[in-house]
């Protein structure tokens, strides 16, 4: 390994040790990965979304098939063609992806699938003028694709981490509604038309016979324990919004026990 590759190396892994915002930074590696390498470089998901992306200015203008931005979706026949590279491809022939002959002409590219426990998560494509991608481009390349695969891995246990916290929040604000309380969130969340609208209580109560003290009561305890937003509407009713998740989650489980146990 050159000097110069163990450098380069040292760079991507300094990007990775330096992350403490705790957000996936596949912008950052892509920049740095484009940089050294003089190309352009795009981590997309496996369902075609761009995660991170770098452009290179006097690189290729790979328009139609490839989306620039974060967030957007690349075309789904060139993501298919991704998926179906299962493991690292160098100096691809952009014809067999589906580009343009004229926009690809003297245009190089590496392939490198990204993987997660034996699943496909996405892939990285990389790719410049004029230069095909010697050995040490490569090693580089799958070193950085190693850190991207290690970026989702982390994301992915941090999703989780956070579900169970709201969960765990939820269970404990739960248990702190009495019974009637507890039935009376069961019946708002049937009412709610979405993650947020608003309802008049006292149609909800006398719709499901409950009192209206206990509605408001059961809505009071969920905005104080970070469950529920709350605002007065006044002659429009309250307006709801539902902070925490879980809750919408918890209620769809509930229902769907109850339709199997009745099948």
């Amino acid at each position: 390994m050159s000097v110069t590759l163990l450098d380069q190396t040292r760079k991507i892994s300094k990007l990775l040790h330096d992350n403490s915002s705790r957000v996936v930074i596949f912008d950052d590696i892509c920049r740095l990965v484009g940089e050294i390498l003089s190309a352009s470089c795009m981590v997309v998901s496996a369902k075609g979304k761009v995660l991170g992306f770098y452009e290179e200015k006097k690189g290729p203008l790979l328009t139609g098939l490839v989306a620039d931005s974060v967030g957007e979706m690349i075309d789904p026949r060139l993501n298919e063609r991704f998926l179906s590279v299962l493991s690292t491809k160098e100096n691809v022939n952009l014809l067999t992806l589906g580009f343009d002959r004229s926009m690809v002409r003297g245009v190089y590219a590496i392939l490198l699938p990204v993987f997660f426990a034996g699943e496909r998560m996405g892939t990285t494509f990389i790719y410049r003028m004029k230069a095909e991608y010697e050995v040490e481009d490569i090693i580089l390349s799958e070193y950085a694709n190693t850190v991207i695969e290690l970026e989702i891995m982390r994301a992915i246990y941090e999703e989780d981490d956070e579900e169970k916290r709201k969960k765990e929040i939820l269970r404990a604000a739960m248990e702190s509604l009495s019974a009637s309380e507890q039935k009376a969130v069961k019946c708002l969340m049937k009412e709610l038309p979405g993650p947020e609208g608003n309802l008049i209580t006292s149609q909800v109560a006398a719709k499901y016979g409950i009192t209206r003290s206990i509605i408001v009561n059961a809505i009071k305890k969920l905005e104080g324990a970070g469950v529920l937003e709350v605002k007065s509407m006044g002659m429009r009713g309250t307006h709801i919004r539902v902070i925490n998740e879980a809750i919408l989650s918890s209620e769809q489980d509930k229902d769907t026990k109850k339709r199997k146990a009745r099948a």
